[in-house]
């Protein structure tokens, strides 16, 4: 596998799966969503602990990597909490990690595939009513049998 331009000289990234993340998550973990406002709105990671601070903006120009990042981790969490940074894909937060690992953070793991591999495995999200309210119907099943065919037919005679 080739080099993505993290640099070998810095702390080791350790990823872990989506497997591991759900079970560390539901312990003393702290799930860090690292995509922008508007990816982490339309649904997230169902965790207890929760921050969504993000890594990257989107601008007319493209992305670009939010200045502030490391100070607002730093102001949300302390460098000795246990930490899983997750993105979209496991790219983003690869790189979130090993900043952030620079920086003096102790226990910060990247979650590798992202949101995109916990949704896959159909894991607990977060998403708003309205965007379940159009994935799954608004009626029961019952209630559109009903509305097909009478429960109680008329009686014609």
């Amino acid at each position: 596998m080739g080099s993505i331009g993290i640099e070998s000289s810095g702390p080791e990234v350790v990823t872990v799966d989506v497997h591991a993340t759900k079970d560390l998550i539901q312990t003393s973990h702290v799930y860090l969503d690292v995509r922008t406002v508007e990816e982490f709105q339309k649904g997230h990671v169902d965790a207890e602990k929760i921050i969504n601070i993000p890594y990257m903006f989107n601008t007319p120009e493209g992305r670009v990597k939010n200045p502030e990042f490391l100070k607002e981790v730093s102001s949300a969490c302390k460098k000795e909490d246990h930490i899983i940074v997750g993105c979209q894909s496991g790219v983003r937060s690869l790189y979130a990690t090993a900043d952030l690992l620079t920086e003096g953070f102790k226990d910060v793991s990247n979650m590798g595939g992202g949101y995109m591999d916990w949704v896959k495995k159909e894991f607990p999200v977060k998403a708003p009513l309205e965007l379940v309210k159009n994935e799954v119907p608004v009626k029961t099943p019952l209630e559109l049998v009903k509305n097909e065919f009478p429960v109680n037919p008329p009686i014609v005679g």
